[in-house]
């Protein structure tokens, strides 16, 4: 099974989303890495989600909500690799 080209586009854009949404909320809950990654989580979800829903209400770009999963896989992917970074470096 081949997997289209814009969902790895939108799993490669989650990566770094997933991850600078980490930091954020690493900076607003500091020390807490289950609270801040769950913070992440529901912010790459509704970003994810929220970019195809303006898509199907505006009519601009394709609304798929198989791109919002890879959005939102590769925002995983980001924030366990950020919390293990920040775990490792300041912990």
């Amino acid at each position: 099974m081949k997997i289209a080209e814009d969902k790895w586009r939108h799993f490669f854009v989650g990566i770094p989303m997933g991850s600078i949404l980490q930091i954020v909320a690493e900076y607003i809950a500091p020390g807490r890495m289950v609270v801040s990654g769950i913070l992440a989580l529901v912010a790459v979800i509704g970003i994810s989600y929220g970019f195809e829903l303006f898509s199907r209400i505006t009519g601009k770009g394709h609304h798929e909500i198989k791109d919002a999963v890879a959005s939102i896989l590769g925002g995983i992917i980001g924030i366990a690799v950020t919390i293990t970074i920040l775990m490792t470096v300041f912990y």
